[in-house]
Order: C-alpha cells, then sequence, then structure tokens
C-alpha cells in the first residue's frame, strides 16, 4: 500500500516538474471502473494514467470530468464506450485542451451527442478502435457520426466484440498516444 502511495506521488511530481508532460486520462465506460481491464492494460505503458471512478448518468459523469480536466491543456483522452461518449463531448467542447483522443467503440450514437452534429467539426488527432462483432455500439452508424464530427480521424475495424479484450492486448499504446 505504501509503494503504490509512493508511485503515485512521484508520478505528481513528475507531472508538476515536467512543463512537457503530457497528461493521459482513462474515462471508463458505462458499467465499468477505474479497476477495468483496459485500464489496467494502458497502465502497464502509462502508470502515471489517471483513471476516475464515474457513477450515475452522463450528466453527473460530465460535471465529475470537468473539474479533473480543468483547464489544463495537451489532453491525452482514452474513452471506452460511454466513457467514449464523454471523452468525444470534452473534445467537442474543448478542443483547445485535448491533444489526441482514443475512443474504444464510443457510444456516439446516443440521444446526448446529437447536438453535436450540427456544430463546426473538431480537428483534433481522434483514433477509434471499433470491433466488426460489437453488439451494444453499431459499427457503421458510429463511423458515420465520427466522419461528421472529427476531420482528423483514423477508424481502426478490428475483428473483436464491444470489449475489445482481444485487441487491448496488442494495442501499441505509446504509439497511439505519441
Amino acid at each position: 500500500m505504501l509503494v503504490a502511495l509512493f508511485k503515485r506521488l512521484l508520478c505528481v511530481l513528475k507531472r508538476l516538474l515536467n512543463r512537457n508532460y503530457m497528461p493521459d486520462i482513462f474515462l471508463h465506460g458505462l458499467e465499468s471502473s477505474s479497476q477495468a481491464y483496459k485500464a489496467s492494460v494502458i497502465r502497464k505503458s502509462f502508470p502515471e494514467l489517471i483513471v476516475p471512478d464515474f457513477t450515475g448518468p452522463l450528466e453527473k459523469r460530465m460535471e465529475a470530468l470537468y473539474p479533473i480536466l480543468g483547464d489544463k491543456r495537451d489532453w491525452n483522452l482514452i474513452g471506452s464506450s460511454f466513457g467514449g461518449l464523454m471523452g468525444a463531448i470534452f473534445t467537442c467542447e474543448h478542443p483547445d485542451q485535448v491533444r489526441k483522443q482514443v475512443l474504444l467503440a464510443p457510444a456516439l450514437m446516443l440521444p446526448q451527442f446529437a447536438s453535436y452534429l450540427d456544430r463546426k467539426p473538431v480537428s483534433v488527432p481522434t483514433i477509434i478502435i471499433h470491433g466488426t462483432q460489437d453488439t451494444i455500439v453499431p459499427l457503421e452508424r458510429v463511423r458515420e457520426i465520427a466522419k461528421k464530427v472529427f476531420t482528423n480521424l483514423t477508424y481502426k475495424i478490428v475483428d473483436d466484440d464491444h470489449r475489445l479484450h482481444k485487441t487491448v492486448d496488442t494495442l501499441d499504446w505509446k504509439s497511439l498516444l505519441q
């Protein structure tokens, strides 16, 4: 327990001392948590990864997210499913604060994202990774929405389901967030 706390303090000090530090945050899905499998995989490459816990409806989650991100810039946002929706909303509202976003099967088809289709497109580099066997978030529908909203979009289609457990292990997270 003390070792984990010490590592966390070292990460915070690194952030404070290194002005070139680019913060990374993982936003988990609707029924997930900070202890999610995807977060643990990404933490192997980025031990300082910020992974808050969110509960409740989207509005409550966004209210919790805004103070975490504050007015800091150069965020790398990684969002999974409902967390991908959260990341996309934040990016649309604050594109100057986001350096890059990686969205894993983002739930962009939900009604809460519809209003962003009528706004000016966002040029933040966006990588979406989506499984062909996803039965929860429809790939084609989300791809069409993403094309309208994000002008600097890379859409990677993989042979996996919604959880992307086969894929997450094989991704080169350092390259993705470079």
